[in-house]
């Protein structure tokens, strides 16, 4: 566990094992300890780095709203300050996969394979209208929601109520020591908000990125979806899978947080 400083914010991160890199970026709201039950599947056999963007997990607070470039730049910086080169295999849960996209496109030079979980998928979606007005909403709205107190009283609460509902192998199998340590701090709180609001301009960006930066030739992208999605959502994740030309599987029964649910194929598929 190390905390590295890139634009001004202190960022988590966690690296362990040997071999060729993997990233770790988990969904809306999460933290590093989300990949728990998969990181000991890869460790024998890569470096794991995970980390915890801007306001989640351990992370400094969000100084600025995220962008999908953006992103793609803070996974590309968390590497070089921990000092893990060469080619690496970027894992983006929900959320984060856009991220993860986004990365290797714009770095198509140190990305060794794209993986996919239950990604966020956006096929036609544009900007949205007054973006700053949407982040100083949500900024505000973090604001109110710190002083009523309620990260304090029923941020852990509500934490374990997301995953048991996001899942279908039980409850929320994290900590409560470490729960308790992120949960019930206002700056988690404010980050999820703030991430959640600038949403669909990433998925926008997006977008754009696939239109001028092509996926790297000859890198694998596999895209993992939860069976427990239902039939539309496995229908959109065929789709992205199709459009990225990419190897595409179900894991069936696994509900949002496949990583919880199939640690198993979930490190198979990353290593490929």
């Amino acid at each position: 566990m190390t905390f590295v400083r890139i634009d001004g914010v202190p960022h988590h991160v966690v690296v362990e094992g040997s071999g060729p890199p993997v990233v770790l970026s988990a969904g809306l709201g999460m933290a590093w300890f989300d990949w728990d039950p998969v990181v000991p599947l890869l460790a024998p056999h890569r470096t794991v780095v995970r980390f915890d963007r801007p306001g989640h997990g351990l992370s400094g607070p969000a100084c600025a709203p995220p962008t999908a470039s953006g992103e793609a730049h803070r996974i590309a910086a968390v590497l070089d300050a921990v000092g893990v080169g060469g080619r690496a295999t970027v894992v983006g849960h929900s959320i984060a996969g856009f991220h993860a996209e986004a990365y290797a496109r714009l770095y198509p030079d140190r990305t060794a394979a794209l993986v996919l979980l239950d990604s966020s998928v956006e096929a036609d979606v544009r900007p949205p209208l007054a973006p700053r007005a949407r982040v100083v909403s949500a900024r505000v709205a973090g604001a109110v929601l710190s002083g009523t107190g309620a990260p304090a009283a029923l941020g852990p609460l509500l934490r374990r109520a997301t995953v048991r509902l996001s899942r279908t192998g039980g409850p929320d199998p994290a900590p409560r020591a470490l729960v308790d340590r992120c949960y019930r701090t206002s700056r988690v709180w404010r980050g999820l908000i703030l991430e959640n609001a600038r949403y669909r301009a990433v998925a926008a960006e997006l977008l754009t990125l696939r239109d001028k930066f092509p996926l790297p030739g000859g890198v694998p992208v596999r895209v993992l979806a939860g069976g427990a999605g239902g039939p539309a959502w496995l229908h959109r994740q065929r789709d992205l899978a199709a459009h990225l030309e990419a190897d595409f599987q179900v894991a069936e029964g696994a509900g949002h947080l496949v990583m919880l649910d199939r640690a198993g194929q979930v490190a198979k598929t990353v290593l490929g």
